[in-house]
C-alpha cells in the first residue's frame, strides 16, 4: 500500500476586498498518496488554484487569509510551520508548474539562471554544478541543444519550451509532488500533448506524485486516477477516474461531461448539453447547495441546506441530497443518512 504524503483537511480561504468578501475555498479536504496522480478539475474561478496556492501559502495576505485547515505533509502542517521552514518545502519538496510560463519567468533573467537557482539555494550547489545540472534537465524535458541554451532568455523560446523550461525547474531538486497548474493552457493541440506525455513520463521515471489542475477533461481522462470535482469552492464530486466518466453522479459533473463532443457516438445521434444559469456568485456566503440556482434536479432542501459530501460507494462521494441513478428513475431518490 502507497504511503501517504500528504492529507489536506477543511481548508477556508477567504479574499476580504472593498465589494466585500470572496468564499474561495470553502473547506476543501482530500489527500494524495506515494506515486499518485490527483486531478483537480472545474470551471475558472472554482477555487482550483487558489486551493494549491493556500497549501503553499502563497496567496497574498492581505487580501488573501487563510481561516482554517491542515494540509499535512511527510508529518508537518504546512499552514503552521515558520515561513523560514516553508520556504525549504516550495520548489525542494513540492515543485509547482504555474499557468503562464511567459509571465511566470523572470523575463531579465536567463533560463540558465532560473532553473538552476532551486539547487543553488536548497541543495547548496555551486553555480557551476548548477549549470551542469541545469543541461541534465534541460535536455530531459526534450529541450534541444541545452548547452547552447542557458544563456537565453524567455522571450527566446517558443510557448511550448517555456513551459519545458518551468517543467524542468519544477523538477530540479526531484520534489515528492509536482503541482502542474493548468500546463497545457495557451499551447497548441500537438505541444499539449508533448507536455502531457512529458510529465506522465517523468512521472514514472521519478516516482513523484502529481496533482494536475485543469478544466481540461480530455487531460484528466488521459492522466490522472482519481479526480475531485470542484464548484464555487466545494468538492461535489470525488472518484477514481472510470467512475467519474462511466457513471458522473452530481449534476455539476454530468453536466460538464455532457458538453464535450464524443468520439464513440456517431454523428447527430445526440446533442451537447449546456449547463443553464449563471457561474456561481462567491461574494454570498455558501450556507446551501452552490448548484442549486443550475440544477435540473433541483428540491427546496438544495436551497436551504448544503449537503456535503457523502458516500455512494466504497471510492465515490458527492455533496448532492440525491442519488440521481436511483433505480433507473428519470427524477431523483433521497441518499439514505
Amino acid at each position: 500500500m502507497a504511503a501517504l504524503v500528504l492529507d489536506v483537511k477543511e481548508l477556508v480561504t477567504r479574499f476580504y476586498i472593498p465589494e466585500g468578501i470572496v468564499h474561495a475555498v470553502n473547506g476543501i479536504s482530500f489527500s494524495l498518496d506515494e506515486g499518485e496522480t490527483l486531478g483537480i478539475v472545474g470551471e475558472s474561478g472554482c477555487g482550483k488554484s487558489v486551493t494549491m496556492l493556500s497549501m503553499l501559502r502563497l496567496i497574498p495576505q492581505p487580501p488573501g487569509k487563510i481561516e482554517n485547515g491542515e494540509a499535512i505533509f511527510l508529518g508537518k502542517d504546512l499552514l503552521k510551520i515558520p515561513l523560514s521552514e516553508m520556504r525549504k518545502v516550495r520548489g525542494a519538496e513540492i515543485g509547482m508548474i504555474f499557468q503562464d510560463p511567459m509571465t511566470s519567468l523572470n523575463p531579465v533573467l536567463t533560463i540558465g539562471k532560473q532553473v538552476s537557482e532551486p539547487m543553488v539555494e536548497h541543495l547548496g550547489m555551486t553555480q557551476k554544478q548548477a549549470n551542469e545540472r541545469v543541461v541534465e534537465l534541460l535536455d530531459l524535458v526534450g529541450i534541444p541543444q541545452p548547452k547552447d541554451r542557458l544563456g537565453d532568455y524567455p522571450h527566446q523560446f517558443s510557448g511550448g519550451m517555456r513551459q519545458r523550461a518551468m517543467i524542468a525547474m519544477a523538477l530540479s531538486c526531484s520534489p515528492k509532488i509536482l503541482i502542474a497548474d493548468e500546463p497545457t493552457t495557451a499551447l497548441d493541440v500537438t505541444i499539449q500533448a508533448q507536455i502531457v506525455d512529458l510529465v506522465n513520463r517523468l512521472q514514472e521515471q521519478l516516482g513523484m506524485a502529481v496533482i494536475w489542475i485543469t478544466h481540461d477533461l480530455g487531460v484528466v481522462a488521459r492522466v490522472v486516477r482519481r479526480v475531485i470535482v470542484l464548484y464555487a469552492g466545494f468538492i461535489v464530486e470525488s472518484a477514481p477516474v472510470k467512475e467519474v466518466y462511466g457513471r458522473p453522479s452530481h449534476p455539476y459533473t454530468m453536466g460538464l461531461l455532457g458538453s464535450i463532443p464524443r468520439l464513440d457516438q456517431r454523428h447527430g445521434t445526440s446533442k451537447l448539453t449546456s449547463i443553464e444559469g449563471r457561474p456561481p456568485d462567491l461574494f454570498n456566503d455558501p450556507s446551501s447547495c452552490p448548484f442549486a440556482p443550475r440544477c435540473q434536479f433541483v428540491e427546496d432542501i438544495c436551497r436551504e441546506e448544503n449537503p456535503g459530501l457523502r458516500s455512494i460507494g466504497d471510492t465515490h462521494s458527492i455533496a448532492c441530497w440525491f442519488d440521481v441513478h436511483a433505480e433507473g428513475k428519470p427524477s431523483i431518490e433521497r441518499i439514505n443518512e
